[in-house]
């Protein structure tokens, strides 16, 4: 089942990149067909959203979140941390909830730091159980050491979250004047996205439900995958030399403490100056992430040997983001965004548009595989459709994000580093993670409903 399943995946799905330009053309033709625009006009819509500044400052701000969640993930306390961890995991039932419920708590605080964490780590359960001779459903710690993308997007770092608590960014994307004048201009903070009621409740039962679920397949399937692997070291080892002269500050220790904790005291500062919670925002994010990856690795060059490795990791980010603004500059000047909302309010009212949001963002989420990305193509709409049918923005926002989540179990793309760490197959995990997308599925529905 599951050989057949990435089979199809295949045909259908070629690159992310390769995607996004089909989407590309997509849209261009979808605004030949529906709108009075020239193909020169659209043409021209498309370049001007390509390097739109405010939204390059926000793939550049998605880059870092990613880049030094990984480097903090190679640091010296990450690893002590999984050491620990993995001395408990004697069977796969343990392991699946230990590993699961790790990722998942660094999945909520930063999800590069989730994603490359339950990596390591199930890949450290792996080498322990080949030490000890223990037999290890391995797949299925692989897949716990993945599900801490259906939690992301409701934590600290999530992208839309953190996007829309900015003041001025429904200006960045709306051009539509009077559609704006509706919505707030000091965004939508914290305390009605990531801590409502809703999200919280959300957040809590995917918890409790999720390490529990997998605990009872680690029971029930005890055994399954090979394991056969090299032992490695995940850790950046700092060079052996002499340093002379100025080259001293990149292997002195002190310093790159000092300049650590200097960097996060500034953000801890400006969290207890700020008057509202609004100062969460990516640039919060980034700065405490900063100080905090610089403090955690010895000295300077082992903390850029760390960002060396963890850049490829961005790689995505880099040449993808662009491609979906373009696609966003499209939709906004040539009125593609009204022809979308229009069928989104044609068939939803106020109950049913937070259901229709989230799997519309679990549909597009398989074929634009970032939170980011995907807020470009579709907050437009959403934002558009929300306001019309009275539906509150902020639930709205968070549909669109648990959709995000929901088919990041089944879209390969976030567990490429996963599967290069861990040396499994995707369809080795796939029916794991597609048991978790059922449980995530489950919650968000019910809760979108309820509140």
């Amino acid at each position: 089942m599951t050989s057949s399943i990435e089979k199809i995946m295949k045909r259908l799905l070629p690159s992310p990149f390769a995607i996004a330009i089909l989407l590309t053309l997509t849209i261009v033709i979808i605004s030949l067909l529906f709108t009075e625009n020239k193909i020169g006009e659209i043409v021209s819509f498309w370049e001007n959203g390509l390097w739109h500044p405010p939204l390059m400052n926000f793939a550049m701000q998605m880059m870092l979140m990613l880049v030094l969640g990984y480097v903090i993930a190679l640091s010296k306390i990450s690893k002590l941390l999984i050491h620990k961890i993995t001395f408990f995991c004697n069977n796969t039932y343990n392991a699946a909830f230990l590993v699961s419920i790790s990722t998942i708590i660094m999945s909520l605080l930063n999800w590069g730091l989730g994603l490359v964490f339950g990596a390591i780590l199930a890949r450290k359960v792996g080498e322990h159980a080949l030490d000890n001779n223990i037999n290890l459903n391995y797949p299925l710690i692989g897949a716990a050491g993945y599900s801490g993308l259906m939690v992301w997007h409701g934590g600290l770092s999530g992208s839309i979250p953190l996007k829309v608590a900015e003041s001025n960014h429904f200006s960045e994307i709306i051009q539509n004047k009077n559609l704006l004048a509706q919505l707030p201009e000091n965004g939508i903070n914290f305390y009605q996205t990531i801590l409502s009621n809703m999200n919280l409740i959300v957040t809590l039962l995917l918890i409790m439900i999720i390490p529990v679920s997998l605990f009872y397949l680690g029971k029930k399937y005890p055994t399954g995958g090979v394991l056969k692997f090299e032992k490695t070291n995940n850790i950046i080892k700092e060079r052996k030399k002499d340093s002379i002269g100025a080259e001293k500050i990149d292997y002195s220790n002190w310093f790159s403490k000092l300049i650590g904790l200097a960097i996060l005291i500034i953000a801890v500062r400006k969290g207890f100056t700020a008057t509202s919670i609004s100062f969460i925002n990516p640039n919060f994010v980034n700065l405490t992430l900063f100080g905090l990856a610089i403090f955690l690795h010895r000295n300077f060059y082992e903390f850029l040997s760390a960002v060396n490795k963890s850049i490829v990791s961005a790689s995505g980010i880099l040449i993808q983001f662009p491609l979906y603004f373009g696609i966003m500059g499209i939709m906004n000047s040539s009125g593609l965004v009204d022809v979308f909302a229009n069928f989104f309010i044609a068939i939803s009212d106020q109950t049913t548009y937070p259901i229709f949001t989230m799997l519309s963002g679990g549909l597009v989420n398989i074929f634009v595989p970032s939170g980011g990305g995907q807020w470009a193509v579709q907050g437009p709409i959403i934002l558009q459709s929300a306001l019309e049918l009275g539906v509150p923005i902020q639930k709205s926002v968070m549909a669109l994000a648990y959709g995000d989540q929901l088919t990041n179990m089944l879209q390969p793309f976030w567990a490429l580093p996963l599967l290069g760490i861990t040396q499994l197959k995707a369809k080795e995990i796939l029916p794991y993670t597609i048991v978790i997308m059922i449980i995530g599925l489950t919650i968000f529905s019910g809760c979108l409903l309820v509140f």
